[in-house]
């Protein structure tokens, strides 16, 4: 509706053409309000033709209504969220409105609405008179005649699109056309107006005509209806309107914009001073002298008295004004959340097949959403939001968002950020203000995700539990350089050096291991063993993509296995949501009813759940998840200390984005920290005097323990045994290779390789003499020890039987440098002796240096 003050601008016909038709419609007004008296002749039979050919079928359909978003208490009582529009309106029942109300109107408009039958026939008749001296008027039309007026104007508005470059121009033609009161085309539309006034008397109570029109009027700006208006300017409802009140909002629908007393520096413009008045300044004087007049129009219908008169005429007008609520900015806390909730109705085509049938529900269908949000879960969130997390910090972009879901529906119980909302231009650059929803992702409210860090390796879990492999197979997680990954089957380069936390340089574990610890090198043992490609497939198929919805190409890339895409906290809380759903995928949502303006239910999307991973791997990655949580895990500083189990997950990338999740059998939590625009280390950073890698773990927590203490939680499922069991492989023998072929060959295999002391053997030095364990069936990324030949060994020869003697010269000839004689044992072996054992014993690899000890036996010792 335009703002500008609405008059009439006729173009004057030619004066024949005017006195035909004013002849027309006098007699028309005659013929159709007054049957009784007499109409005869040829002029008369051809108007009333005319008449009847004119369309009577007037569509009376729903005005412009708000729509309204709601949330439930814990008792299940709604509570107002928001309010969008493009007219303010309050649809309000004939008894919503104070009898004042209908007398005002009525007295100032048509004093004789319950008598006539839809046209009246003084107004109307000077309306035609004026018309054919060439004036304007804004008389001469009944309360029906006005109903009908401001129907067509509605349908006039409701065909002009919110979006149309030209909606001013076109709002301000549809008014002229539906009030053009001069010339023949305000002949027209007056017979036609009369047409359909007379059809609605014929289908409609006098009562619901009234209401009706009250309920359709504009009161100035975007303010339309009765109950609107009595709140934005009186700060009352339409029931409660005084005299004076009710007085002053009669006064107002002959020029709303004119006389409305919500711009205390003057609603009316004169242009030969270039100043506004109707101001605070000169007590609103025209809407005063308005005001004055429908109390006089009151007394002389007697529907007030003369003490109510001189009472109310006495008062000045004073306003008490009401802001409307509109847009997100009125939800406080609320904000982010409400502003998912819009851009939900905005882009989901379940709400609309355009782009323009969806804005024209938000701001025009009188829709009353209700959500899926819980206050106490909310609260939580906002209580830890205001005490530890400043809106603003000097120096960065500082930005934090917590998001938490109902695991086995995918409904948004919370949604809380550290900033405050404003869609103001003049505040879009101003720090600590913005109008981006950080938890969610570009079509639910501006923001692009950020990198989620070690999150992310939930996926390689998946992926490689889904392959079958074992959470406790042993992997060589050393730091070292991953050249073996790959992306269906291609190569994927990856020359860079791999850093852990605390600057932990690795070690051989296993994937539970590795889970709890959080180890990056050993992730990525992990991911050289399987498909990198897959490990996304995976992501892909649980629904989490890029935060910029598909606005940059996404790639395979081995940083991916760490979490470096943007992606937004809900995209990965819905992941972990799905773990405890027994790997069933449910799609965020946050919409759980809509109702229309008639009162009946609108379908709205149901729970979108898909199997999307199966019950048994999400049970075992649920168990690696709970390592998180507990003894060493990373995730600890998260626990909510209520006895409800918990899986979780920390994630941090380069110190510059932190996330963590936690997350019960039904209800998960997902929180990041970071830099909103940009990267900058947060160790240098600071909010109420945490250092901001720590602030998630205050967050988290909070919101998950509300969650908590509405739902529970039950134990996990317990995991896939067949996944637990620590595989066997086979050993291959290395025995004869060179030690760097050994390595290799052994590390090739899976097995993590410790180089022992060189081995005295008679081999060449260098190449390995002996292995442990050997060749064989062994467990699967076991530690195999080798030791290289020395080159200074020697077989201890067999000299069992030879004399003594003999056998030290066997000895010595063989290297030995160290041989002598040891126990003696009497009464047989002949005078000479005969050798029964030595030490070490024949056949011993050992070195040459070693001394050899010979035991014999001799007749006399």
């Amino acid at each position: 509706m335009p703002h500008s003050t609405r008059t009439a601008k006729g173009v004057l016909g030619g004066l024949a053409g005017l006195v035909g038709l004013s002849v027309v419609a006098g007699v028309l007004v005659t013929a159709t309000v007054t049957p009784a008296i007499a109409v005869t002749g040829a002029t008369a039979s051809n108007a009333i033709g005319l008449f009847e050919a004119l369309p009577s079928n007037l569509e009376v359909d729903r005005p412009m209504e708000p729509t309204t978003i709601y949330y439930y208490t814990a008792d299940g009582v709604p509570v107002q969220l928001a309010r969008f529009y493009d007219q303010n309106r309050v649809p309000v029942t004939y008894d919503g409105v104070a009898q004042v109300m209908y007398d005002a109107i009525l007295s100032s408009e048509d004093k004789n609405f319950y008598k006539h039958g839809g046209v009246d026939l003084l107004g109307t008749t000077k309306a035609l008179i004026d018309n054919l001296r060439g004036t304007s008027t804004r008389g001469g039309s009944s309360i029906s005649q006005q109903y009908v007026k401001n129907v067509l104007l509605q349908e006039c508005e409701r065909g002009v699109s919110l979006q149309d470059e030209e909606r001013t121009e076109k709002l301000e033609q549809c008014w002229l056309e539906a009030s053009a009161s001069v010339g023949p085309k305000g002949i027209q539309r007056k017979l036609q107006e009369m047409r359909f006034a007379l059809q609605i008397e014929k289908e409609y109570s006098k009562n619901d005509i009234l209401l009706g029109y009250l309920n359709l009027a504009n009161f100035g700006g975007t303010t339309y209806g009765i109950e609107a208006a009595a709140q934005r300017y009186f700060s009352v409802s339409a029931a409660n309107l005084s005299i004076s009140q009710a007085a002053i909002l009669a006064g107002m629908v002959q020029n709303p914009n004119s006389y409305r007393i919500d711009q205390p520096t003057g609603s009316m413009y004169d242009s030969e001073t270039d100043s506004w008045y109707n101001s605070a300044d000169d007590g609103y004087a025209e809407t005063l002298t308005r005001r004055n007049y429908v109390l006089e129009r009151l007394l002389i219908d007697g529907k007030i008295s003369q003490e109510q008169y001189d009472a109310s005429y006495a008062e000045p007008i004073t306003p008490v004004l009401s802001s409307p609520p509109s847009g997100c900015g009125d939800a406080g806390r609320n904000a982010y959340f409400c502003q998912y909730v819009k851009t939900t109705l905005e882009n989901d085509p379940a709400f609309g097949a355009t782009e323009e049938e969806r804005r024209d529900n938000l701001l025009r269908g009188g829709l009353d959403i209700y959500t899926s949000l819980s206050p106490s879960i909310q609260q939580a969130g906002i209580d830890v939001m205001d005490n530890s997390f400043a809106a603003s910090i000097e120096g960065m972009d500082f930005g934090a968002a917590g998001v938490t879901i109902e695991a086995s529906t995918g409904r948004i119980l919370g949604m809380v950020q550290n900033t405050v909302f404003s869609e103001e231009e003049a505040l879009a650059t101003t720090p600590g203000y913005s109008s981006l929803v950080y938890a969610a992702d570009y079509d639910h409210g501006g923001s692009i995700g950020f990198p989620v860090g070690s999150t992310y390796k939930l996926f390689t879990l998946l992926d490689w539990l889904e392959k079958g492999k074992s959470l406790n197979e042993r992997l060589d997680g050393k730091n070292r350089r991953f050249t073996k990954m790959s992306c269906d089957g291609s190569p994927v380069p990856f020359t860079s050096d791999v850093a852990n936390a605390g600057r932990v340089g690795g070690y051989n574990g296993t994937p539970m291991q590795f889970t709890a610890g959080s180890l990056n090198s050993g992730y990525f043992a992990m991911a050289e063993k399987l498909n990198l490609c897959d490990i996304n497939r995976v992501a892909d198929r649980m629904g989490v993509h890029l935060g910029n919805m598909g606005k940059v190409t996404d790639e395979n890339v081995p940083f991916n296995v760490l979490g470096d895409k943007a992606i937004a906290p809900l995209e990965m809380a819905s992941a972990y949501a799905t773990v405890a759903n027994k790997g069933i995928t449910c799609t965020p949502r946050a919409i759980d009813r809509v109702i229309g303006p008639d009162g009946t239910d609108i379908p709205v999307p149901p729970p979108s759940c898909t199997q999307t991973i199966s019950p048994e791997v999400a049970a075992t990655a649920a168990y690696a998840l709970e390592g998180v949580m507990s003894g060493d895990g990373t995730g600890t500083a998260s626990r909510t200390g209520d006895g409800v189990p918990l899986i979780g997950k920390t994630g941090t990338h380069n110190d510059e984005q932190t996330m963590m999740i936690t997350s019960s059998t039904y209800a998960t939590t997902a929180v990041w920290v970071g830099q909103a625009n940009g990267f900058l280390d947060l160790w240098d950073f600071y909010s109420y005097g945490n250092n901001l890698l720590n602030l998630r773990h205050e967050l988290t927590p909070a919101m998950q323990r509300a969650a908590n203490d509405i739902y529970g939680g039950d134990a996990f499922p317990g995991p896939a045994q067949k996944l637990l069991v620590r595989p066997m492989v086979d050993l291959p023998d290395v025995v004869g290779m060179s030690q760097a072929d050994a390595v290799k060959r052994l590390e090739d295999a899976g097995f993590e390789v410790e180089v022992t002391d060189p081995y005295a053997s008679d081999i060449a030095a260098g190449v390995i003499a002996l292995q442990s364990p050997g060749p064989g069936q062994v467990y699967g990324g076991s530690t195999v020890y080798i030791s290289p030949s020395s080159g200074k060994g020697a077989t201890v020869p067999n000299v069992a039987g030879e004399k003594p003697a003999d056998a030290v010269a066997k000895l010595q000839a063989a290297g030995f440098s160290s041989v002598s004689l040891g126990t003696c044992s009497p009464g047989s072996g002949g005078p000479d002796g005969s050798v029964t054992s030595s030490n070490p014993p024949a056949g011993t690899m050992t070195a040459k240096s070693t001394p050899i000890v010979l035991n014999y036996k001799k007749q006399t010792c």
